[in-house]
């Protein structure tokens, strides 16, 4: 794993490499073990830093050229196919100095071109290309997002990292107006979705895309790839079959993904996901430790399930609890590591979990993807069960909801029923803010709306399993990209690689040939995975309810973080700046500390939008 950066200017010189080492090396922490530079004299210069994890030698190092010079590359993340890819070009009389994936990558897009070899590689990466031949940059992003790429383009010059504030604090960048739009999309979302940026004329990747440029601009946007729809002609409905092909492949997936020429772990909770993904690594890897991380607050710790779960599979378990006394400490070293707004709280024990982990591993597998493949969310079935009462009359809806919840309790019908479009309930569910509290706090933005996010409006005339595959896609390109940045963002904090054998590409497909009905029932999630677990692991705690890496943010903003939080967030310059009702925060923040109102979703997200701006306007 590593990180790169990268200019190609066609309207104004280069900058100097005294400036572009500087910005080059916030990527330190993705890459503590080398930096590269390569650059054409004229348009374009590369930067790399380095996470050794293949052939650690200098031989592996980047920028690195292609064999007859058309490409240079650099390249964050990890091709799991590699030589299986490396055995082709042996056959077209390619040679190799190195045993790792990068010269097999960028030998690959020469000798095969890039559409093919987008084709044929299964992995997850960031790629800069420069074509030499034609002096052309190319961008690529892995199909399921897993690692970032930022850009910025002014007059046609274009800028690209890893990290945003690469991007934001470059001087083609640094004095542009935030995008409002994008600022009440996080503001809702809590995120940042690709492909937008929260200042004006910044941009990310969107997952399975790739742009060229060359020196008037785009040349071309392509989606390569997309999550798959449904085929129901061919859809696996048999549960014997699909079971066995589900643990064939994830067992595949996990061994393709333990080839590590550092040392390698993995993490595990007490839900489904992570267990599955530690069990079938120590059949590869029989002395694999995992690690785990537990709270002093017992509605939110469920490291005694990790336990049994580590027993069962026979591994060894590195458990470390994460103390009220802890959290503001590690509060600011995460927002440190936060190049742009994010405000999903669990990134606090997701920082220190991996921080754990550097101690004595560089490469962690985890189970991150299996929730939004195998209907894991309870999301899924409150929404979906609404659709078979959707030929009610928009009169009338008001009163079945009543008449529901009154005798039974939401059991059939929910408020998801009084919108227009099931598809915006659905999204809505993924922002923990009200619209009316947002306005009063920002004014400024009531009249602004969101950025519109295209896998969030699908029908709902469908029949019932496509809507379900409707959800999962939304899923895909929705939440489970803020789950990615979270992960990313705070391992790489602590140069840490983690890898998702659930996001493997031939994995993915396979599971949307799965019938969703096979996951999913009423009352029911997940049902293939728990079926395959509780196969491998007869007493394996799977009906527990999963809580996940998380954290009490609601007492500690009246205590360990009451201080830091009031200061910051009623800081003059971040409230006149965002032009935010003083009057309106104090009442928020007052609700909260006398325990009236839950606002602690809605503070820290205010909380990370000051924390961003005041970290830009550090050197």
């Amino acid at each position: 794993m590593c990180g790169i950066y990268g200019e190609f200017f066609n309207t104004k010189s280069l900058s100097k490499k005294e400036a572009f080492f500087k910005i080059n090396d916030f990527n330190f922490s993705r890459g503590p073990n080398m930096s590269g530079y390569w650059s054409n004299n004229k348009t374009v210069q590369f930067g790399f830093r380095r996470l050794s994890i293949l052939d650690t030698s200098i031989k592996g190092n980047q920028p690195m050229q292609s064999l007859y010079g058309k490409y240079c590359m650099v390249f964050n993340g990890e091709i799991y196919n590699f030589l299986e890819l490396k055995e082709k070009l042996i056959d077209k009389g390619y040679s190799f100095n190195s045993t790792g994936d990068s010269e097999v990558l960028v030998n690959y897009f020469e000798c095969f071109g890039l559409e093919k070899t987008l084709e044929n590689i299964d992995g997850m990466f960031a790629i800069a290309l420069f074509d030499n031949d034609i002096e052309e940059l190319i961008l690529i992003r892995d199909f399921a997002g897993i690692k970032p790429l930022h850009y910025s383009i002014t007059n046609n010059d274009i800028v690209f990292g890893s990290r945003y504030d690469q991007i934001a604090k470059h001087p083609n960048s640094i004095n542009n107006s935030i995008d409002n739009q994008v600022l009440k999309t996080y503001l809702k979302l809590h995120y940042i979705p690709a492909p937008f940026g929260i200042l004006e004329n910044t941009f990310q990747l969107e997952p399975g895309q790739y742009i060229r440029f060359n020196k008037n601009g785009i040349v071309e946007k392509k989606t390569y790839w997309q999550f798959p729809d449904l085929e129901k002609e061919t859809l696996i409905e048999d549960r014997k079959i699909a079971i066995e092909l589900v643990r064939k492949e994830l067992k595949k997936a996990v061994k393709d993904q333990l080839i590590a020429d550092v040392s390698l772990g993995t993490f595990l909770s007490g839900g489904i996901d992570s267990p599955l993904i530690t069990s079938f690594a120590k059949e590869f890897k029989v002395d694999i430790t995992s690690f785990t991380i537990g709270s002093d607050s017992k509605v939110h710790d469920e490291s005694e399930d990790a336990i049994k779960y580590a027993k069962l599979i026979g591994v060894n378990l590195e458990l470390r609890k994460m103390e009220s006394s802890d959290c503001l400490k590690v509060l600011h070293s995460s927002m440190k590591h936060l190049q742009e707004p994010f405000a999903d709280f669990s990134l606090l024990p997701t920082y220190q979990l991996t921080k754990n982990a550097s101690d004595k591993f560089t490469v962690m597998l985890s189970g991150d993807g299996g929730d939004e493949l195998f209907f894991g969310y309870e999301r899924f079935n409150s929404v979906a069960k609404n659709l078979k009462y959707r030929f009610v009359p928009k009169s009338f809806r008001y009163v079945s909801y009543l008449i529901d919840k009154i005798l039974f309790r939401n059991k059939h019908i929910n408020e998801c029923m009084l919108s227009d479009e099931l598809s915006s309930s659905h999204q809505g569910l993924h922002s923990r803010t009200r619209e009316d509290n947002l306005n009063t706090i920002f004014p400024n933005l009531k009249n602004i709306k969101t950025k519109e996010l295209p896998f969030y409006k699908y029908l709902e005339n469908d029949s019932e399993i496509d809507f379900y595959n409707s959800m999962r896609k939304a899923e895909f390109y929705g939440m489970m990209q803020k789950t990615l940045t979270k992960v990313d963002r705070m391992s790489m904090a602590n140069s840490i690689e983690v890898r998702v054998p659930f996001l493997k590409k031939s994995f993915v497909e396979l599971a949307a040939k799965i019938h969703p009905n096979l996951s999913i029932k009423r009352g029911s999630k997940k049902q293939l995975l728990k079926d395959i677990l509780k196969k491998r692991h007869p007493k394996a705690p799977i009906d527990n309810r999963k809580r996940g890496f998380s954290v009490p943010l609601n007492r500690w903003l009246k205590e360990d973080l009451k201080d830091e939080f009031k200061e910051k967030i009623f800081d003059s310059n971040f409230i006149e700046s965002f032009k935010i009702n003083k009057s309106a925060l104090k009442k928020i923040w007052n609700d909260h500390q006398k325990g009236q109102k839950d606002y602690k979703w809605l503070l820290f997200t205010i909380y990370s939008l000051q924390q961003w701006q005041e970290n830009l306007k550090k050197e």
